[in-house]
């Protein structure tokens, strides 16, 4: 871990441990203090150390953590006054809330409260979402929504002499998992008590709005749990609905209604509350409580900036996973508005700000749905509108979430359905949110057979991706577009300040392209990876080792021309951030040994859980140039020595 503040400036020993009994519904003058005064205090120290995370950059969430904290403070005073009752874990389906977990392990002792203070920085083991096994005191692990509720269905199984608590969301109960779970819970009576922050925020807007007739508690009571549904900031009516579903055997549910982020101005009933807090807002939250010389602390935490200067790209930087909806808003607009309407239709999965379909919807709302957390019915809905041959959807949601519709993938297949998908924050450059969030499978879409081709495609720069979208949108089946959370720099041409993807350029899939051509060997990248490979290429060649780089924006189809060329080179290396064993790296050698091409081969990809932070995830995989670079010359002695 990084060296940790001195101290912590809020005492958390003003924290007082309560013991609750739910057979006395009705809290005493004493208790009620007590737990409005550590209510208070968690949230105060909450907006604290979220806010370091917007002050080095690095992003967070502060709303959905400080939300919860009435129901945490029972939750507590229940476990410490009958700890053989309950399991003694706050699972929470809702990962990115893990504020609340770092905060818990600090109060038991297991982690420094000063260390919260590196809230999300590199290689402090305060990642985005709570890791199980990495962060001192963390309990399990999660981040994807909806996942949750099952496994701790089955925690239930396991301790059925008690009670099992999940912290839950409005945003992560719209997943199908958890109807799912629901059913299983029910049928089996299980005692499993949720809590759903229900503030009617999620990252893209309010549910009431985009998701009309989704109503959380009603969806529970249709499942057969019992649900009693109260004021969340009224603690003594949540006390009471607490005391209520913990004194009943078997599935239930409290849905608390309160604003996001409740008492915080500057981000109160707001989608920007599920965020982290901005600097500005959490000093003057803090200064409301008494707390002056907060700002201090915050304004002195500043971004770590990448130190690194690339070779072979340019310093301006493009955002791919924004530039995609630009790119469909090009397409787009040499339609009619009527045509666009009969012709396309464009799914969001409350991630538009973050994919890119936020500027289709500003633009074209004539083909956009705005719809809820539901990846897989979302992009069979898409599917289904493509299932005719001259109408297309478009899907988009983060890489990581691609595991979660792959048999959905399948059956669009099958269905002959033309779907154009996105999926944005792959590989793991610049994820904060670490390892749950990691876009590293991306491979697993290309899950057809032989006989049936879809297109994965992953371009270089923002130039490209323009490219790639014009010449691959109206096309028939399935095309998948990969882009990362992190901007990337153009690619230049060799000796030149010319970007290589500029307006001469037209994108053929299934065409790898040569960006230097060399004799010693070659290395293929592409996405991220490809202006960090350049820079490796190109610095090993101003120390006269004449090594080629080659492009493969299309991922998935085979290169005959330029498989031969390069396979009968001294050797190969593949450089990705997707996952060791099953990206492109994992593929490229057997396709070379069926054409009995035999270079030297070597691949790098991701093989290691994150270390948080931002750019530090690449270092930390051993992906940097000066690592490619060491393999490359590895290869290229091994190959000298072979001859």
């Amino acid at each position: 871990m990084p060296g940790t503040q001195s101290d912590f400036p809020i005492d958390l020993n003003q924290y007082k441990k309560l013991s609750l009994d739910p057979s006395k519904p009705q809290l005493t003058d004493e208790q009620r203090a007590t737990l409005k005064a550590n209510v208070q205090l968690l949230r105060d120290v909450i907006v604290l150390f979220t806010a370091t995370g917007a002050a080095r950059g690095v992003s967070g969430h502060t709303g959905g953590a400080y939300d919860t904290v009435p129901e945490v403070c029972i939750l507590l005073s229940l476990i410490e006054g009958a700890p053989d009752k309950y399991k003694n874990i706050l699972f929470d389906e809702a990962g990115h809330r893990v504020a609340t977990q770092y905060l818990l392990a600090a109060l038991e002792g297991s982690l420094p409260a000063e260390h919260l203070l590196h809230y999300r920085e590199a290689n402090s083991k305060l990642p985005g979402h709570p890791e199980l096994g990495l962060t001192p005191g963390v309990k399990f692990s999660s981040g994807r929504l909806g996942h949750m509720w099952p496994l701790v269905n089955g925690v239930a199984m396991a301790n059925r002499d008690k009670a099992v608590f999940c912290l839950g969301s409005d945003g992560s109960q719209q997943e199908g998992n958890d109807a799912e779970a629901a059913r299983l819970a029910v049928a089996q009576n299980l005692n499993v008590k949720l809590f759903i922050d229900d503030n009617d925020v999620t990252i893209a807007g309010h549910p009431s709005e985009y998701l009309k007739g989704y109503q959380v508690g009603k969806t529970l009571e249709g499942h057969g749990l019992k649900v009693v549904t109260v004021d969340g900031e009224d603690i003594d009516a949540l006390w009471g609905a607490i005391a209520s579903i913990v004194s009943y055997h078997g599935p239930a549910a409290v849905i608390s209604k309160r604003k996001m982020a409740p008492g915080i101005a500057e981000i109160e009933g707001s989608p920007h509350g599920h965020d982290v807090i901005p600097v500005k807002g959490a000093i003057k939250y803090l200064e409301g409580r008494g707390y002056p010389n907060f700002g201090d602390i915050l304004l002195n935490i500043k971004p770590v900036p990448q130190p690194y200067l690339y070779i072979g790209s340019s310093k301006e930087l493009g955002a791919n996973r924004v530039v995609f909806g630009e790119a469909v808003n090009g397409v787009l607009d040499r339609l009619g508005k009527e045509e666009a309407a009969k012709k396309v239709m464009v799914i969001d999965s409350d991630l538009e700000g973050s994919t890119g379909l936020k500027v289709i919807h500003q633009k074209h709302p004539e083909v956009f749905i705005p719809s809820g957390i539901m990846e897989r019915g979302n992009f069979s809905a898409a599917a289904g509108f493509g299932f005719d041959a001259d109408k297309f959807g478009v899907f988009s949601t983060f890489s990581a979430f691609l595991e979660m519709v792959v048999s959905e993938i399948t059956m669009a297949r099958l269905n002959n359905c033309n779907v154009l998908c996105h999926f944005s924050h792959a590989g793991i450059d610049e994820m904060a949110d670490n390892t749950c969030h990691f876009g590293i499978n991306n491979m697993f879409a290309d899950n057809g057979l032989s006989d049936v081709e879809s297109f994965l495609y992953f371009p270089a720069d923002a130039l490209q991706m323009t490219a790639v979208i014009e010449r691959v949108f109206f096309e028939r089946g399935l095309r998948f577009v990969f882009s990362t959370r992190s901007k990337v720099p153009y690619i230049l041409k060799p000796n030149s300040e010319t970007k290589f993807y500029g307006n001469d350029y037209k994108f053929i899939p299934g065409k790898d392209e040569i960006i230097v051509d060399g004799k010693a060997g070659y290395v293929v990248s592409f996405g991220d990876m490809l202006h960090r490979s350049y820079d490796a290429v190109l610095r090993c060649r101003q120390e006269g080792l004449d090594v080629g780089l080659i492009n493969k924006p299309t991922l998935n189809i085979i290169d005959e021309q330029m498989i031969m060329k390069i396979g009968q080179s001294p050797f190969i290396l593949v450089v990705e951030t997707f996952n060791q064993k099953t990206g492109l790296g994992s593929r490229y050698g057997t396709w070379l040994l069926e054409r009995q091409l035999t270079p030297k081969y070597g691949y790098m990809g991701t093989t290691k859980e994150g270390s948080g932070g931002l750019w530090e995830q690449v270092l930390h995989q051993n992906l940097d140039p000066q690592a490619i670079i060491v393999k490359i010359k590895s290869l290229a002695q091994a190959a000298a020595i072979s001859q």
